[in-house]
């Protein structure tokens, strides 16, 4: 399905405006559109601003990275220190 088709079929079936589907698609499109290590990184650092240590947010990215849709490989927690400082 093209998006331009699939946002007109989100403003036919949840009654939305044309302004909210274009924001509801770029909301779609970067969530599920960032790669593995965009993840990561990103969300280490809404993390760490919420105030929670390294060893928690390792396990906390983790357990969210298994419920993405990815198309590289499972992560280790060596791989998201890796990612996350080089």
């Amino acid at each position: 399905m093209q998006s331009a088709e699939f946002k007109r079929h989100l403003e036919l079936t949840y009654d939305i405006a044309e302004k909210d589907s274009d924001q509801l698609m770029e909301e779609f499109l970067a969530y599920f559109g960032s790669t593995l290590d965009e993840f990561v990184r990103a969300r280490h650092g809404q993390l760490q601003k919420a105030g929670k240590k390294n060893p928690e947010i390792y396990r906390q990215i983790l357990r969210e990275a298994g419920t993405i849709r990815f198309a590289e490989k499972a992560l280790s927690e060596r791989r998201v220190r890796r990612i996350i400082y080089g």
